[in-house]
């Protein structure tokens, strides 16, 4: 279909939507039952006060780095599966998904050993004080079992989407949520018969939910013998020529990820130096804030592949067209989405356990979110829907690590 046949309008183009709405639903049906689940985390742990919130939070801030890592290498690979895709090469989709795995499997055991071998000294770049430390010490060595189930789940979920399967990783990620919550549950708080085990027994959830979401997934995948279902030698049949063509787009989407990581990380360094009522508050903020992104997620992921399909196709019109539409939705969804945030955040906030000065502060910040939502929006969709999925991947680069590094990172130090 040329341009002239997709030049119909924004609003009204049904296959358009059609498309959006199979790739986008699933992911972000995915993406809010873990933000809403996450928050349900986030409320547990608060019941065992601010200093266990402030732990959680701080440990996985070394989480949020590797989850930066793991978030380059998927959906970069992710670029090439969904233009093979577009064509139908089955044989490249397999290699790609190689290189994708080989590489998290790689970075997960580095952030692992790293881990084991400094816990005091990662939870140190964010607050010294006692409590906290130890706490966030008992948290992140529990937790760090869980990494590399995550590194192979995140390259099979972006693989899927990539060829239009975004059901089959949500309903299994779902199910994997759902037992996280459950085992929060028993092991934070001693039901069931079994011990209570504090911050240690929401680390242990996190690890069996992963382990249980990878077993699923993979078996999920040989099972039903589809493109993805690759051999070890179809896996590892590419040479140093694809191996760099490959990474000529991976590492700059990885450096785009990492970048904009590192600099949150300089942001929650910042709150960690402020004490724990600064941590919970942006703990909570931004548990609140992702409920409200995961319609986000799920349009950027559907804009990738959706740019990336029809760039494999050979379809330039039909990309351009693509680009424009969803340059136009994602700043109707923001203002949408920030109205909805000024006016629900203040009753989100009542499940939280805090003192009223977290309260007060969390509520403040999250009206400023609210406010500029549509810009973020705006961002998120171009850099990661139409820019990567276009393969500009160092544009996208450049664009959020000017701006992240030489503003707001030097305003907030």
């Amino acid at each position: 279909m040329g341009l002239s046949q997709t030049r119909t309008g924004v609003f009204i183009d049904r296959e358009f939507y059609n498309k959006l709405l199979k790739l986008g639903i699933p992911v972000v049906v995915q993406n809010f039952i873990s933000s809403f689940l996450n928050m349900i985390d986030t409320v547990m742990v608060g019941k065992l006060g601010e200093t266990a919130i402030a732990a959680v939070g701080i440990a996985n801030q070394y989480f949020f780095i590797f989850n930066m890592f793991m978030v380059g290498i998927s959906a970069g690979s992710a670029v090439f599966i969904a233009q093979f895709w577009g064509t139908k090469d089955q044989k490249n989709i397999k290699r790609i998904l190689g290189v994708g795995l080989g590489s998290a499997v790689l970075v997960s055991i580095v952030f692992m050993a790293a881990g084991y071998l400094f816990p005091r000294q990662i939870i140190g770049l964010f607050n010294n004080e006692p409590q906290i430390m130890e706490a966030g010490v008992r948290y992140l060595q529990i937790v760090l079992i869980s990494y590399l189930f995550t590194g192979i789940t995140f390259i099979y979920n972006f693989s899927f989407r990539s060829i239009g399967n975004a059901l089959q990783p949500m309903v299994i990620s779902t199910v994997a949520l759902a037992c996280n919550a459950f085992f929060n549950y028993v092991l934070i708080f001693g039901k069931f018969g079994a011990p209570a085990m504090g911050v240690a027994g929401a680390a242990l959830a996190t690890v069996i939910a992963r382990v249980v979401e990878n077993a699923v997934l993979v078996a999920s995948v040989y099972y039903r013998r589809g493109v993805l279902s690759a051999s070890l030698r179809e896996l590892t049949d590419f040479d140093f020529r694809f191996l760099k063509k490959a990474y000529r787009t991976i590492i700059p989407v990885l450096f785009n990820d990492v970048c904009w990581g590192m600099a949150s990380m300089v942001y929650a360094v910042v709150y960690g130096r402020m004490g724990s009522p600064a941590v919970a508050t942006i703990q909570i903020v931004n548990t609140i804030t992702n409920l409200f992104m995961v319609v986000i997620f799920g349009m950027s992921s559907a804009t990738a592949v959706m740019v990336g399909n029809s760039i494999g196709a050979g379809e330039e019109g039909r990309t351009r067209e693509y680009a424009r539409r969803f340059a136009v939705l994602s700043i109707a969804m923001g203002v949408a989405l920030g109205l909805m945030l000024a006016v629900a955040s203040p009753y989100l906030l009542n499940v939280f356990n805090v003192s009223r000065t977290v309260r007060n502060h969390a509520q403040i910040i999250l009206y400023i979110i609210a406010l500029l939502f549509f810009i973020r929006v705006f961002n998120i969709v171009l850099i990661v829907g139409v820019l990567r999925g276009g393969g500009d991947a160092r544009t996208a680069f450049l664009l959020e690590g000017f701006t992240m590094w030489f503003i707001g990172v030097p305003l907030t130090v």
